[in-house]
């Protein structure tokens, strides 16, 4: 049900737009022309899951990133409809969920498919079915885990809490990496069509759209808006893009042949030199590199200075996988002839970014590490203070309890010490059981303060020592235990042994030494001793 109107609902709203569309044009009766109609609204719900399609003069595989959107957002809704009305228990079950959505909405994705086929355009029903399912699966999957949490309580840092430090501090560097990159490529795209302003505006007024064509040309530009911010951001990279077969919109030279008449096209520079306000976009995948580098140090902090840029320059390469990833996606074919390739090619932005956002990660990362590691236990331990009395709760509120203050080993002053680096635990000398080291003994409360000091520092012993006993005993029937469990074995296998037809008979004392024993090491630390060497 949740795939089925996640699906009707987009295909109504396609529908909707390509009826308007339909009457502000010129066209013939609505009778000849509805099966084209709907043939054509149903490609266009394909189009917004990234379907490529074939026609005569070629492939039209340049789709609109941002017209994911509406798929996405429907499915999203879905997510949390199931979420709500099925009894989903753990959030680790949020995968079955996800599954269940997304394998109805990929078989009605390629039922679709099959119907948008005619003599001149052919939809890709594998394209279909793999981007039906992995759009319905990671928009459903997200709805159903973000209502979960909420019915449940949980928050977002919670849940990246479950992740091991390394592996959170990396997708964290790689988001951020990311994201400034892709917000330095909306502000150039933003300056550049800003200065081909009038050229914009004339081609505007050369289409003549009239106000529903200007609506609906409007939304088409910005379905194609996150396609001209990967644009950018491979500018801004070096490789630049394609706009066609020869053709190359790089900071070493700009070279670009006729342009269909498309308003945000205004923002491609003119042939010839690339402008010299747009060299600065060069700075901004180090920018990145800088930023990743230093929030994925910030997480979890290495104690081996050494590890710190290593772990900077697997944040940029991790970015450059995924900018290669959204460079094959951006990009595509126009049909055959000039305009088969345009974007940018995937292998070559993923390797600069690896190489320019990794170097610029791996030197921040190190100074980042540097200074965290730098800082003193006391500047922890006053930087702990002040947190909590910014917080409102005052550090003196809960004092030290008096056995742990004495038997607190203190660290030397160059032991980094704080969240995400080594734990540094003291320990103990246990106490003297004949020719060992004895512990000094806290000295006994007043009298007076006897009634609230709970029990008394020999009644503690007896009771570890009751606890000590019942332990050794609990360990000593389980060693009796295996030791009976192995000797009933070794008969089995000696009774086995024995009824088996053998041409020679070996000795005892050989079958003896083929039994192998294993040994269990009992090394639980005491709760109340604290952890032992």
């Amino acid at each position: 049900m949740a795939a089925a109107t996640a699906a009707g609902i987009g295909l109504a709203v396609i529908v909707t737009l390509t009826m308007v569309g339909w009457v502000a044009a010129p066209h013939d009766t609505f009778g000849e022309e509805i099966v084209d109609l709907l043939q054509g609204a149903v490609l266009a719900w394909l189009v917004g899951h990234h379907v490529s399609f074939s026609v005569p003069e070629g492939d039209i595989s340049l789709l609109p990133i941002g017209l994911v959107l509406l798929p996405g957002l429907l499915l999203y809704r879905s997510g949390r409809w199931v979420a709500r009305n099925c009894e989903i228990a753990r959030l680790r079950h949020v995968h079955r969920a996800a599954i269940a959505i997304a394998g109805p909405y990929a078989a009605i994705a390629g039922t679709l498919a099959l119907l948008a086929r005619t003599d001149t355009v052919e939809p890709s029903m594998p394209r279909a079915l793999l981007m039906g399912f992995v759009i319905a699966f990671l928009a459903g999957g997200l709805g159903v885990l973000r209502q979960l949490m909420r019915d449940k309580g949980v928050v977002a840092r919670d849940l990246l809490g479950l992740m091991p430090a390394r592996s959170r501090s990396l997708l964290v560097g790689m988001l951020a990496s990311t994201g400034t990159l892709l917000a330095g490529g909306f502000l150039l795209f933003l300056v550049a069509l800003a200065v081909s302003l009038p050229e914009a505006v004339e081609t505007t007024r050369l289409l003549a759209p009239g106000w529903v064509g200007g609506l609906l040309l409007l939304l088409i530009q910005l379905a194609y808006l996150p396609n001209a911010v990967v644009f950018a951001v491979c500018y801004a990279l070096g490789p630049g893009f394609a706009v066609g077969e020869m053709t190359v919109v790089a900071p070493t030279g700009v070279s670009v042949g006729p342009l269909p008449l498309l308003p945000m096209l205004a923002a491609l520079p003119e042939n010839g030199a690339a402008p010299v306000l747009s060299l600065a976009a060069l700075a901004v995948p180090f920018v990145a590199g800088a930023v990743g580098g230093v929030l994925t140090q910030r997480s979890a902090p290495d104690v081996v200075s050494e590890a710190a840029p290593l772990w900077g320059f697997v944040c940029g390469v991790t970015t450059g996988l995924l900018c290669a990833a959204l460079g094959e996606l951006a990009g595509g074919s126009l049909g055959g002839h000039r305009l088969s390739d345009v974007g940018p090619s995937a292998w070559q932005v993923g390797l600069v970014a690896a190489l320019e956002v990794g170097v610029a990660a791996a030197i921040a990362a190190w100074v980042a590490n540097w200074w965290y590691t730098r800082r003193s236990p006391a500047a922890a331990t006053t930087a702990t203070a002040a947190t909590a009395a910014t917080a409102g709760a005052p550090a003196g509120d809960a004092p030290e309890p008096e056995a742990e203050r004495a038997g607190r080993v203190e660290l030397p002053a160059d032991v980094p010490v704080g969240e995400g680096l080594a734990t540094v635990t003291p320990l103990r000398p246990r106490e003297d059981k004949g020719g060992g080291v004895a512990v000094e003994e806290a000295p006994e409360a007043p009298a007076e303060d006897a009634a609230t000091a709970g029990p008394t520092a020999e009644e503690e012993r007896e009771r570890k020592e009751r606890e000590r006993a019942e332990r050794a005993e609990a360990r000593a029937a389980a060693r009796a235990a295996r030791a009976a469990d192995r000797e009933r074995k070794r008969e089995e296998r000696r009774a086995r042994r024995a009824e088996r037809p053998r041409l020679w008979r070996r000795r005892a004392a050989e079958d003896d030494s083929e039994d192998l024993y294993g040994i269990t090491y009992e090394a639980g630390p005491d709760e109340a001793d604290g952890p032992r060497p």
